[in-house]
């Protein structure tokens, strides 16, 4: 037990942190919603005598069934609940005109995963800490991976804020942290501004009241996902490489752009089926149109009758399949009541046409190369790289066709 990283038994339940900032005459006041594990999974000690190793603040840990799990010291927090949101004001900086600024912990709450109230608007966030109801009551054990935070930072450095950036030193070292999602949200004069970004913040987010600035981010976050979804480009991929022309190319495209656009706003508001079982059904359907997809790649240039108009149909309905799968990522971490909710759903399928495009220039230039080169040597290159794309989505498939009787179990 002393020989393996603490850090990396902390169960990470949830990777969403939200902050609502308000602009306030003398400074910024901040609501934040973090899962626990990213104030504490990095504090915790060396092995102590037994094996076990010296617990984070506000934490206890025990070995079961030889692996060390680790509870919240409810008492603890109790006794010195903004000690823990202290936790975060260290870890978080906002930083204006070049100065840091340093805060101070006005409230926190503590909630198991999926008891937490609603926290998709300042509203919300403001009455997560009104007096009543009261938080719940919780009893133990409660592991760190199951708790969520709700802190409120004041920030008065004497003179409003107009523009600052935020960003984190908290590297808790857990699995999946790298795809942890983060959403601010600045209530500054006019229209609330909406700001996405993936990661541990270590990079900082500029937040200032231009709409360009808010808008970029769900952009760039609709391109990562695209360009990181391996299964979707590889979707890419074998379209473009079965289009025998531009005109092909195009119809195939917009076929797959419209249907995607489409369930992307559908799944999100939830007009999909609600059962454990859906999600992995969406991507286990995803994973067979990859392998339909390289199919007609391979015979694209041997049926030369088939009509791109079919195409067009053929495509737009695998795109529905895509974009429940773009919903998803977004689900995650907007609500239906957030600001500018049909604002960020567009940039982001914005990013995510970006993200297309990028796939077809880099594919479609090679393979009209290499047409130019030698006609055989582009169709075994086609062909090779339609059927490895076939052979990872079947791996695929069978993977997620258990996970779809897992749920259904």
């Amino acid at each position: 037990l002393a020989s393996v990283s603490a850090g990396a038994h902390f169960l990470l339940n949830l990777n969403v942190r939200i902050l609502h900032i308000e602009h306030l005459s003398d400074g910024l006041r901040v609501y934040l919603r973090t899962p626990m594990p990213y104030l504490v999974a990095d504090k915790v000690g060396p092995a102590r005598d037994g094996g076990l190793p010296e617990p984070a603040p506000f934490t206890t840990n025990a070995n079961e069934d030889g692996r060390v799990v680790h509870y919240v010291d409810l008492a603890e927090v109790a006794g010195d609940p903004l000690a823990v949101g202290q936790l975060a004001e260290d870890g978080f900086v906002f930083d204006s005109a070049g100065m840091r600024l340093r805060g101070a912990v006005e409230d926190m709450r503590i909630y198991r995963v999926g008891t937490e109230p609603g926290f998709a608007t300042l509203d919300e966030a403001r009455a997560a800490f009104s007096p009543s109801p009261p938080p719940p009551d919780i009893q133990p054990p409660l592991y760190v991976g199951d708790a969520v935070l709700d802190i409120v930072l004041r920030y008065t450095p004497g003179t409003p804020v107009s523009s600052y950036s935020v960003a984190s030193t908290l590297d808790p070292g857990l699995p999946d942290q790298e795809n942890t999602a983060n959403l601010i949200l600045d209530y500054g004069p006019g229209e609330p501004r909406v700001y996405r970004s993936r990661g541990l913040l270590q990079d900082p987010v500029e937040v200032t009241r231009s709409t360009w600035s808010a808008i970029a981010t769900f952009i760039w976050e609709g391109v990562r996902h695209i360009l990181e979804g391996v299964d979707h480009v590889l979707f890419v991929v074998c379209l473009v490489i079965g289009a025998t022309a531009l005109n092909s190319l195009v119809w195939r495209v917009t076929g797959f752009t419209l249907g995607h656009s489409v369930t992307l706003a559908l799944g999100f508001f939830g007009y999909v089926p609600r059962g454990d079982w859906f999600v992995p059904a969406v991507e286990t359907g995803i994973a067979v149109s990859i392998i339909y997809a390289a199919a007609i790649a391979v015979w694209s240039r041997r049926e030369r009758t088939r009509s791109e108009r079919q195409m067009f149909v053929v495509t737009c309905a695998i795109g529905l399949l895509h974009g429940l799968g773009f919903s998803f990522v977004l689900k995650n971490i907007l609500q239906i009541d957030s600001p500018n909710i049909w604002q960020s759903l567009l940039t982001f399928n914005v990013g995510v046409e970006l993200g297309q495009l990028l796939i077809v220039l880099a594919v479609w230039p090679v393979l009209l190369l290499l047409r130019r080169i030698n006609l055989k040597l582009a169709d075994f290159a086609r062909v090779g790289a339609a059927t490895a794309c076939a052979a990872i989505a079947v791996i695929w498939t069978v993977q997620r066709i258990g996970d779809v009787f897992s749920q259904l179990g």
